[in-house]
């Protein structure tokens, strides 16, 4: 996929439904303590935003690439999980679903595009701030953004607008609640908003 037209469709719909993230929001502290971000009725855990940080920094550092951290990590992380979420109740509302046939599929091509899985998942990393341990969970996200389409062309406008309708329907209903750490999260932008401060620290330093 990362090197077809079907890939750059995708990218663009991801640059135009997901990465808006200077956004006007609403939100509060999360109703569990504890928690990073609340779902719904799913809680996301900030043990889950260490573990997801930490595996990304551990790749980078066996890369050699520990040195090139990207600020915002945390946050990044955050605003993935609860993506995820958001994204699995639009398509669940819309009775689509993302197989994991259709998984193995478009990441077996890719790795074959780039040369392995290895180079894939190093990728992944560096480009997305995705871990080794969720590169399924990756291109689930983007296949279920494709189907979110409704058949258009997600790079389209007629596409994006609908890309960009099923999300905002799925975090209305979903009512997000977000640690004040991390920011807020803007229904209406899809993405968080509020504080640019990474809560956790970066490799080697203490934690405030």
């Amino acid at each position: 996929m990362i090197r077809t037209s079907s890939a750059r469709r995708l990218r663009a719909a991801l640059g135009t439904a997901v990465a808006a993230a200077a956004l006007a929001a609403c939100g509060g502290a999360p109703a569990h303590q504890g928690a990073a971000a609340v779902v719904g009725s799913d809680r996301i855990s900030i043990a889950q935003v260490e573990a997801r940080v930490t595996a990304v920094r551990d790749g980078a550092a066996q890369s050699g690439a520990a040195t090139e951290e990207q600020p915002g990590l945390a946050r990044h992380a955050v605003s993935d999980l609860i993506l995820g979420k958001v994204v699995a109740r639009a398509l669940a509302d819309r009775g689509l679903t993302v197989s994991q046939g259709e998984i193995d599929r478009a990441r077996s091509a890719d790795a074959r595009t780039v040369g392995s899985e290895a180079k894939l998942a190093e990728l992944l990393r560096a480009k997305q701030g995705v871990p080794a341990t969720d590169v399924d969970g990756f291109y689930r996200q983007q296949i279920g953004l494709v189907k979110l389409a409704d058949g258009r062309d997600p790079s389209s406008a007629e596409g994006d607008a609908a890309i960009r309708k099923a999300l905002v329907d799925a975090g209305t209903a979903l009512h997000i609640e977000v640690n004040p750490r991390y920011g807020s999260w803007n229904t209406a932008g899809i993405g968080l908003q509020g504080s640019s401060d990474d809560w956790l620290p970066k490799s080697g330093q203490a934690a405030l």
